[in-house]
């Protein structure tokens, strides 16, 4: 469902329609896909891998390494390679990156996947305060309780069809 909303893939049937687009490739650049593969080079620090992918935006406003790693609650000062960060912070860098363009969708896919238990809380505390700053975020997960309170709406899909559709308790 994600891929389909980012524009990488194509609805086997019926259509979707993003920022008033039928074709969500064309809203791409309002779009920040944070993939269940965090997509970082573990031999560099945060700061390399964020200073690699702002540099993939040439000519577009982006939020430099150290302001995006200081929004999900990152030292940008940190000095060692990705591979020896805790899944938690790992995470974190990953959402940094696809902070770094200033999204207005932000489509998560398992965004509290191998935390501990602290690391996903910090990790909804940082989605609830970009909620606040107008910015949709979806979020796919089989930890529904990590996302209850943070969710407008709850979407259940069982085999690719909508088995539940519920109003969310946002909390935070």
């Amino acid at each position: 469902m994600l891929r389909i909303l980012a524009g990488l893939l194509r609805p086997s049937f019926g259509t979707v329609t993003v920022f008033g687009k039928s074709e969500p490739h064309e809203a791409r650049a309002r779009i920040g896909y944070m993939s269940h593969a965090p997509m970082l080079y573990d031999e560099l620090t945060a700061q390399e891998n964020l200073r690699y992918f702002r540099s993939l935006y040439p000519g577009r406003a982006c939020l430099s390494p150290s302001e995006a790693l200081l929004q999900v609650g990152l030292d940008p000062e940190l000095n060692r390679p990705l591979g020896q960060y805790s899944q938690g912070m790992r995470q974190r860098t990953s959402l940094a990156r696809v902070l770094l363009p200033v999204p207005e969708l932000l489509l998560l896919d398992e965004p509290f996947s191998n935390m501990d238990v602290e690391s996903a809380h910090q990790m909804v505390e940082l989605l609830a305060g970009f909620r606040q700053s107008n910015r949709t975020i979806v979020i796919t997960t089989h930890q529904r309780e990590m996302a209850a309170p943070i969710a407008d709406w709850v979407l259940t899909l069982h085999a690719g069809r909508v088995a539940s559709l519920e109003p969310g308790s946002p909390t935070l």
